[in-house]
């Protein structure tokens, strides 16, 4: 049996009190859009998840942390030939996006309703075609910086399942969540793709909002987008 190891969660995993509709999807649809076996409880010996049977053989992309599911599933309904996992531990925003997958009526989406390094634990090596990390939670009193994704705790693992050539997109309002991005991404292994000012200021060309970005927008953040190609 594997060791498992200590992990510190920073963060809530429960918001304010879930709509009835929300308990619904949880109870109806969870089960179904799982992976596989991911929590340690149902997997000690961390066994490889299957994703060729998961999604038929097809590109996995993986979002780390997808809020209120916005983006998530317009990728879904839009490349319908992708298998896509997302990874979130408040459990309010995975009621969310079951709600949205149902009024999308999309089938190519997994999810994981916890944290996402124990997804790494069991995703096999060089399996994941793209990444993304979309306003994560910037942590910005300096002594908490340390709970950033952007941590070797995390580009580690997550470098580990990407594929060669696998594009990794970072979007962030937070100027120095930027600076410890490009400080730390380059480092594990992945190559920042701007060869200018367009290369961070403008979104993907297939971009979609999210509502933490119309929030930052509204209070005058300005977002920053970059782009990271793994080795």
């Amino acid at each position: 049996m594997t060791a498992r190891p200590h992990r510190n969660f920073y963060g809530r995993t429960k918001g304010k009190h879930l709509k009835a509709s929300h308990e619904r999807y949880l109870e109806e649809d969870l089960a179904a859009h799982s992976p596989g076996p991911v929590g340690w409880d149902e997997n000690p010996e961390r066994a490889a998840l299957d994703l060729d049977a998961l999604f038929g053989g097809r590109d996995v992309w993986l979002e780390i942390g997808f809020g209120g599911g916005e983006h998530l599933v317009a990728q879904a309904a839009a490349h319908p030939d992708i298998g896509i996992i997302g990874a979130e531990p408040y459990i309010n925003g995975t009621a969310m996006l079951l709600g949205k997958l149902r009024d999308a009526k999309v089938r190519n989406v997994r999810i994981h309703p916890g944290d996402v390094r124990d997804l790494f634990d069991v995703l096999p090596d060089r399996s994941v075609a793209k990444a993304f990390l979309l306003y994560p939670d910037p942590w910005p009193k300096t002594r908490h910086h340390r709970r950033r994704f952007v941590t070797p705790e995390h580009l580690e693992p997550l470098a580990r399942v990407l594929k060669p050539g696998a594009e990794f997109r970072v979007a962030t309002d937070i100027p120095d969540y930027v600076r410890q991005t490009l400080e730390q991404v380059p480092r594990h292994g992945f190559r920042w793709t701007a060869e200018g000012p367009r290369g961070w200021r403008e979104p993907w060309p297939d971009w979609v909002r999210t509502r933490y970005e119309a929030k930052a927008l509204r209070e005058g953040r300005v977002p920053h987008y970059l782009t990271f190609l793994r080795s």
